[in-house]
């Protein structure tokens, strides 16, 4: 089974679309820890993102740190992977950190960014 059929990854789906950034993180760990390859390096770029998104709140530097972490980790990954369009998701967290008061969608190839 896919990892993006499991709860964790429904729950995390559900977490980012309300906002809760750092519960995304939490949400994704136990699936990263058992992730290889590139499964693996597309977990950890999601949980950066999802840290920058919550560092930002309170550290600007830090959630944009947090944001070049996660572009290492998904960068070797094709522009959608399992049904994440990763490209539109980095634009989105990029665009999110440039405007406090945008959400960012976590884009997947049934929901267009």
């Amino acid at each position: 089974m896919a990892f993006t059929d499991t709860p964790a990854w429904r729950e995390a789906q559900a977490l980012w679309r309300a906002g809760r950034y750092w519960e995304v993180h939490e949400a994704l760990e136990p699936l990263w820890h058992e992730a290889q390859g590139a499964e693996r390096a597309f977990l950890q770029g999601v949980i950066l993102l999802a840290a920058a998104l919550h560092k930002a709140r309170t550290s600007p530097t830090g959630g944009r740190r947090n944001y070049a972490k996660a572009l290492r980790h998904l960068a070797p990954l094709p522009d959608v992977f399992h049904g994440v369009q990763v490209r539109a998701l980095e634009l989105e967290v990029h665009r999110a950190l440039l405007d406090p008061g945008y959400t960012p969608c976590l884009p997947t190839v049934d929901f267009p960014s």
